[in-house]
């Protein structure tokens, strides 16, 4: 096939002639392909993956009674339990509107349920009203009659929380980028582009996480720890370095603000586990707690030394569980060090003590007992 050129007033064929503009619309389509392709070829399609590492936090893994799978190398950790720990959380402060509102994360209580249970220094009961509202209406259901028999949700199962761990945060979230974006302008050049481009990019997310541990039958703190984290966003530096180097950095533009809030409660937690190794029960001289202090005031009542009451057994006999755990171990039952305090020693030989009589096994001081033990 001929190409057919433009003639001339004298009939010879025109030269042709590149326009400036058709040359530029070539080269800018050439150009968008070119970077089209490279996006496409940084681009993967990838499958559902499980247990993947960019979206761990520093509570992971899962925990079992006493057993615990994957959890993180930084967690304390202790040889047995120091007691049972409720978790108590303020869902009207305003740390927690934040968490809930701005920041879409959920409470706290079930991530410090993991570490908690991960490290083995407490087990966690429940006391949160889902919880609580759940035992309630199997309880309710038992009490209807529609359980079947031998379902075991009587009365007397509910384990006490020794203590109760109250969590707070304090949000902080640093621009660290300014200084750079500043030094940049007085730099100038390609080199002070570049440096102003980065810091402008550069962010320092932080957060502080209080943990404050409280003895449920006293009321007295027993122990309070703070821990913080931090993570610094680099999220320029991959279109600047280009390569594989370059993509790992920009990764972390992608880091969620939950991740470094897991991390300050896991520092705050350790910080907590480290100072209940050494654990020293305070006291007031001479008085022992609540009984009116070493700061006296004009006209106020002496100071008297305090002590927990006594339980006794609600029985005419009117024995006491000292005198009953005396008697028992007379008679052959190891309840112990008599000390008027209803243990696990004196329960278990109260039940051994009602088994051989004949009696109602409840591990209890009931009157029937009583009356058996004062013969």
């Amino acid at each position: 096939m001929k190409t057919l050129l433009p003639l001339g007033p004298s009939g010879q064929p025109l030269p042709s002639v590149s326009h400036p503009s058709l040359s530029l619309l070539r080269l800018s389509a050439v150009s968008a392909a070119a970077a089209a392709t490279l996006l496409l070829a940084g681009c993967e399609t990838t499958n559902m993956r499980m247990g993947s590492a960019e979206a761990k936090t520093v509570a992971t893994g899962s925990a079992a009674g006493g057993a615990s799978t994957g959890a993180s190398d930084s967690l304390e950790r202790c040889e047995s339990p120091l007691g049972t720990v409720s978790l108590i959380e303020n869902q009207q402060a305003g740390w927690y509107t934040i968490l809930r509102d701005q920041y879409r994360l959920p409470p706290t209580a079930n991530l410090l349920r993991l570490l908690v249970q991960q490290s083995n220094c407490f087990v966690v009961v429940e006391r949160g009203a889902a919880g609580m509202n759940a035992m309630t209406r199997e309880r309710s259901l038992m009490q209807s009659g529609e359980m079947r028999q031998g379902s075991q949700f009587g009365q007397g199962q509910v384990v006490a929380s020794d203590y109760g761990l109250s969590p707070e945060i304090v949000f902080q979230n640093n621009n660290a980028g300014g200084a750079s974006a500043s030094l940049g302008g007085l730099v100038g050049g390609r080199a002070g582009g570049l440096l102003a481009a980065i810091g402008g990019n550069l962010n320092t997310k932080e957060a502080s996480a209080l943990l404050t541990l409280i003895d449920n039958r006293s009321g007295v703190q027993v122990a309070a720890a703070e821990g913080s984290a931090s993570k610094t966003d680099f999220g320029a530096m991959g279109r600047f370095m280009g390569g594989s180097g370059g993509a790992r950095l920009g990764g972390y533009s992608n880091t969620a603000e939950g991740k470094v809030i897991a991390a300050a409660f896991m520092d705050a937690f350790n910080q907590m586990v480290r100072s209940l190794r050494n654990y020293r029960a305070q006291t007031v001289k001479g008085q022992g707690l609540g009984g009116g202090g070493r700061l006296s005031v004009d006209g106020a009542a002496p100071p008297s030394q305090t002590s927990a009451l006594r339980a006794h057994a609600s029985s005419n006999d009117g024995i006491s569980v000292r005198d009953a755990q005396a008697k028992l171990n007379e008679l052959g039952y190891n309840a112990g060090t008599p000390d008027g305090a209803m243990g696990g020693k004196t329960a278990a030989a109260l039940r051994a003590f009602q088994k051989d009589k004949g009696l109602p096994v409840s591990g209890r001081l009931d009157a029937v007992t009583a009356t058996e033990l004062a013969r």
